[in-house]
């Protein structure tokens, strides 16, 4: 049987393939995107699991879109727009898909900052789609950039993170969120805005999303796999009403709707008296952990390495003077410490730069510690 046209380009993803590598005893990871599991909510979630066999409902087929209390409660909590709806989708990873499915033909142009977030890159690439990069500053997309792709090309999306991007951390400032909206809307370019660190600022104020100031040439993806648990697997896409009615076509072909039970759950865990506390003290282990390691990288790495700050999410971005990242990487791992190169983070590998994502939300104070520890040997051998 030959390999579809689609898949023959697509690699397997570098840090699902080395989650196990990274479960190896001895060593300690910074390489997945790994909420901590000792901080899931499970104690406000035992009740609601433990009635799920009281609720036997919730076990028959469901309506595609979602569970509709918690439809409901979405709609509320975003207020969302009369003409706008939403659907719940198997990780917000599946909603991205269901993006691609329903508006990508081979061909289409969709737009990039570079690096970029792998699952992305993968989708678009095995919807067929033209990969376009551009360049990313300490505050967003450069936006000359920007505007020249969308001038120049028929452009049908431009997906960004814009709060704690993935793999960097950077946060866009207002104005780049401003212009970006101006620019899609002067080009009639759709926004893809992916949000799954939205929640986890532990510094300074939030801001606007970028869809609140172009919310007709917008669609917003929700995660709930870093605030609630990754194994609930549920995300949130919304948008205006006639772009969810094709994503919920196309949800009814992928697996007819994502679990209801844990929907049941979900919905019980968001409106529990206590889960605002419990982000609030995820934030502040998270910020814990982030200034654990910046401090350990400041020791051991500052003449050699730049480290971005940041004021939330799961990850820095540790720029190298210019090596191999990818054998790099694979010395780390053989000496006990997980990471991820940038090259996988590139879909043009020809502006790659020389970096390492590492992830500081899964590993405790005295782990991140020693990683750096054992890390800095390995760089040092390579960009001495």
């Amino acid at each position: 049987m030959n390999l579809a046209k689609s898949l023959q380009h697509i690699q397997p993803s570098y840090i699902r393939e080395i989650l196990d590598a990274a479960c190896a005893p001895g060593v300690i990871s910074l390489a997945g995107g790994l909420p901590a599991n000792d901080k899931f909510p499970l104690e406000l979630m035992a009740n609601s699991l433990t009635d799920l066999p009281n609720r036997p409902e919730l076990f028959q087929y469901g309506n595609t879109a979602g569970y509709a209390p918690l439809l409901a409660h979405f709609r509320e909590r975003y207020q969302l727009l009369s003409s706008h709806e939403g659907i719940v989708c198997t990780g917000s990873q599946q909603g991205l898909d269901l993006i691609a499915r329903s508006f990508i033909n081979p061909g289409d142009t969709i737009v990039m900052e570079a690096p970029s977030y792998l699952g992305a890159i993968q989708i678009f690439s095995l919807a067929q789609a033209n990969i376009e990069s551009i360049s990313q500053r300490c505050d967003g997309p450069d936006l000359v950039e920007l505007e020249t792709c969308f001038a120049t090309s028929s452009v049908t999306f431009f997906y960004a993170v814009p709060d704690f991007h993935n793999p960097t951390g950077v946060c866009w400032s207002l104005a780049v969120r401003q212009q970006v909206a101006f620019l899609c809307q002067k080009y009639n370019v759709t926004f893809i805005e992916d949000v799954p660190y939205r929640e986890l600022r532990f510094n300074g104020s939030s801001l606007p999303l970028v869809s609140s100031f172009c919310l007709e040439h917008s669609m917003i993806l929700r995660s709930y796999s870093k605030i609630a648990t990754p194994g609930i697997r549920l995300g949130l896409v919304t948008a205006k009403a006639k772009w969810i009615a094709q994503l919920n076509t196309v949800k009814q072909v992928s697996d007819l709707h994502s679990s209801i039970p844990m929907q049941a759950v979900l919905l019980d865990l968001l409106q529990h008296n206590e889960f605002e506390q419990h982000l609030a003290k995820l934030r502040q282990v998270y910020f814990m952990r982030y200034k654990t390691l910046i401090q350990q990288i400041s020791i051991y790495l500052q003449r050699l390495c730049h480290i971005n700050t940041v004021d939330g999410g799961m990850f820095v971005w540790l720029t190298l003077p210019e090596c191999d990242v990818d054998a790099l990487a694979k010395s780390a791992l053989e000496n006990g410490v997980a990471v991820v190169p940038s090259s996988v983070f590139y879909h043009d590998r020809t502006c790659q730069k020389s970096a390492l994502r590492l992830n500081f939300t899964n590993a405790n104070k005295q782990a991140l510690g020693v990683a750096v520890e054992r890390l800095a040997l390995v760089i040092k051998n390579y960009c001495q």
